[in-house]
């Protein structure tokens, strides 16, 4: 007869609880434990103390779950899609409900149901803890509410009105009837409040709002900028506030004007809310030294804390960037005039003053509230052009007192740079130039300069020593956090470099040189675009937080962003902060704001995001418009994602990016290994891999949505085994191998395929 043993600990009981996939019974828990008779009854005292503490959850049934655990059949809400086309959700919670932080769930590919979800749709799934987070099967997609659509507005004769979505994850057209198209004409791009309770046929909307026509390329920017909820109009108070704005006078302020700061941006820039200066200083006891000043524009004098223009800043959260115009996150008479550092005008500003060793490590620094007075405005180019010997005009007399001073103190500051070894990853960008008529005239690389970097060390060492200095004050500050990258993602990484030759040392302590040095040696080689791209993809998501963890990245420990308050409400409060901590002023940052700078944080990080897919869906639209003449057309392309969905490709020649679909692969049965960052063709054991440059026919292009559908080349397809009739492809299974590769069936005459 066996003896029940000792009852364990609330912590083991704990552990034991959150350990399991889902919902455990008290009964499981003694059969784990080896728990018999009376001593069940301590067991069951025991949990219901635990439950109601709070350390573990209970669920239906007396079945108990990991605090905060979610139910195993949950209602969830499609909040996002990543760069893979993988899905992820939220739980749907009730008003009353703890706003937790919410859990990563990944929705699991269901070809009954995943074309047909987008952000913003609701679904029944069953939930499976894995790692930290869930995976999520669809049960079904739930029915929709009240909810807004933005499409194309067309008559069609014989079929009445209809909307055609511009977002590409909407498949569906919606018909208007008589009377609701708010004036529209053929051809108008619309916004239009879907109507509920039609059953059959089409989905019935209610146009509210006529954007303008499609003709027009302008219009581009606008489905983004009201896809994505972006305010684009000020309220009359900010604006009336804003223009009531006037120069600011010395005062008591630091008067630098006869320094000559310079202001270095881009030609098509407006805003100048950044002035740089340096010179070798003149300390006997730093030889070789230099004195910088990072000069910004004092945004904070004229935005203060709750007016019109501080609420719609921060509504706004930050300025949106299109090919053809910029939605500012402050009116034009502050972004592009008083707070706008302009050649030979009075300014106020922010300024720190720093001086750096020869070997470009900052000795110290100090903030003051300054006027300055800018003796030029400089484009990158014209400031390269000077330093390699060939000034213009305007650069000329600056050269040995203004523009070798500025190379001399980044020099010092990439060597400090080459000390810290911060990430060093190759993100090429492309740039779009647009002609007058608003149709893209050219597609470029964007030029990236010495110029541009000299300015990017200034302005990051002046963010250091803003959070720095709010530190040593003990100051709320809204810092630039870069969280060291998931174990989960970094194990994914280690195996597909690992196929690729190169070792990943999980087992050091992670620190940004370990993937220069595997940057390193993939240079030069046909790896190099997929090692750059995996470990980019490895990296978490910079954010804004009020609790400081450092920056991975910058291998820096403590970051935040001080230098652009005229585009980034972030900026804005550190600004504040800084003026209340060096008192100087009593614009500064108040007590309920920084109660408040976690959910401020939270707002302006998912603000950043906003912005960011808005602009990428702004590109991809002029993209597709730019390439629509050129239907039918072979190109270089290089893979950049690999999905069950298929191969996500960037064209060589513009940066157009596009989907593959898996039916064009037409020469064989293929299975994702992920693992492997791969397609691997079942028969013929073709491998098309992450970073492959490929060959590719553009077949389809939608201009509504900016999707780009690329096919293997016309020959190839002739060629292929099963191009004529091929089956269509439904579900993956995983092989019985090691590899775990997922493998696609089909169905013919009702039967299912099987492989040999």
């Amino acid at each position: 007869m066996t003896t029940s043993r000792p009852i364990p600990d609330k912590a083991a009981i704990k552990k034991f609880i959150d350990d399991q996939p889902g919902p455990v019974g008290r009964r499981e828990i003694a059969r784990a434990f080896g728990i018999k008779g009376p001593d069940r009854t301590e067991l069951r005292g025991i949990l219901k103390e635990l439950a109601e503490d709070g350390v573990i959850g209970r669920g239906r049934g007396k079945r108990y779950t990991e605090s905060g655990a979610l139910p195993p059949i949950s209602v969830l809400r499609i909040s996002s899609v990543d760069d893979d086309a993988m899905l992820h959700a939220e739980p749907m919670r009730k008003e009353d409900e703890d706003a937790a932080p919410a859990p990563e769930i990944i929705v699991q590919p269901d070809r009954r149901h995943i074309a047909d979800l987008g952000i913003g749709d609701r679904v029944l799934a069953r939930l499976q803890k894995k790692g930290k987070g869930y995976e999520a099967t669809i049960i079904r997609i739930l029915p929709k509410g009240p909810e807004r659509v933005i499409g194309l507005y067309v008559e069609v004769p014989g079929q009445g009105a209809r909307i055609r979505p511009t977002d590409k994850r909407q498949k569906s057209e919606y018909s208007v009837e008589m009377g609701q198209n708010c004036g529209a004409k053929s051809s108008d791009l619309v916004i239009a409040d879907i109507l509920i309770g039609r059953r059959h046929g089409l989905r019935e909307a209610r146009i509210t709002e006529v954007i303008g026509g499609i003709e027009d390329r302008r219009a581009i920017s606008l489905i983004a900028i009201h896809s994505n909820d972006i305010p684009d109009v000020f309220p009359d108070e900010a604006i009336s506030e804003a223009k009531a704005a006037k120069p600011v006078p010395v005062g008591d302020r630091l008067d630098l004007r006869h320094l000559p700061l310079v202001t270095v941006d881009g030609a098509d820039a407006r805003d100048f809310d950044d002035a740089i200066f340096a010179m070798p200083d003149d300390d006997p006891k730093n030889m070789g030294g230099w004195q910088v000043i990072v000069a910004i524009a004092d945004v904070a004098h004229y935005v203060t804390h709750n007016s019109a223009l501080d609420r719609e800043a921060r509504k706004r959260g930050n300025s949106v960037y299109f090919p053809d115009r910029v939605v500012p996150m402050l009116p034009e008479a502050l972004s592009n005039n008083l707070c706008s550092l302009r050649p030979d005008e009075d300014r106020p500003v922010l300024a720190v003053t720093m001086h750096l060793d020869e070997n470009g490590r900052r000795l110290d620094h100090v903030f003051h509230r300054a006027i300055i007075r800018s003796a030029a405005r400089i484009v990158y180019e014209d400031l390269q052009a000077a330093y390699d010997g060939e000034p213009n005009q305007q650069t000329g007399p600056l050269i040995n007192h203004v523009i070798q001073p500025l190379y001399g103190a980044w020099d010092a500051l990439m060597r400090a740079r080459a000390a810290r070894a911060p990430l060093d990853l190759d993100l090429p960008e492309m740039k779009i130039t647009l002609a007058d008529n608003g149709h893209i005239a050219d597609v470029q690389p964007r030029q990236r300069l010495d110029a541009h970097r000299v300015i990017e060390e200034f302005m990051i060492e002046a963010n250091v020593a803003a959070a720095e200095t709010l530190e040593e004050q003990n100051m709320p500050c809204v810092y630039r956090v870069h969280d060291l990258p998931d174990r989960e993602k970094l194990s994914g990484l280690k195996e597909f470099l690992s196929s690729l030759n190169l070792s990943l040392a999980l087992g050091e302590r992670l620190r940004p040189e370990l993937f220069n040095r595997i940057l390193t040696k993939a240079k030069g080689t046909e790896f190099w675009n997929a090692v750059n791209q995996s470990i980019l993809r490895a990296q978490s998501q910079a954010r804004y937080d009020p609790n400081n963890i450092g920056h991975f990245g910058l291998a820096r420990p403590r970051y935040a962003h001080f230098t652009s308050p005229i585009r980034r409400y972030s900026d804005l409060l550190v600004h504040r902060a800084l003026i209340r901590g060096g008192g100087f002023g009593n614009d500064g940052l108040r007590d309920d704001e920084a109660e408040r700078l976690s959910q401020i944080s939270e707002h302006i990080s998912n603000t950043e995001r906003r912005a960011m897919v808005a602009e990428r869906d702004a590109n991809d639209r002029y993209m597709a418009a730019f390439m629509a003449e050129r239907t039918g057309a072979e190109f270089e392309a290089r893979i950049n994602g690999v999905t069950r969905a298929g191969l996500f490709l960037t064209l060589v020649e513009s940066g157009a990016d596009g989907l593959l679909p898996m039916r064009y692969l037409y020469d064989d049965y293929y299975a994702h290994d992920e693992s492997q960052n791969s397609l691997v063709g079942e028969r013929s054991g073709a491998r098309y891999r992450l970073g492959d440059t490929i060959r590719v026919r553009l077949a389809e292009v939608n201009t509504l949505t900016g999707g780009l559908i690329l096919e293997l080349p016309k020959l190839m397809a002739e060629n292929a085994e099963f191009a004529p009739g091929r089956p269509k492809l439904s579900k993956f299974r995983k092989e019985n191998s090691k590899s775990a590769i997922s493998r696609k069936h089909s169905k013919r005459k009702g039967r299912r395929r099987t492989s040999k």
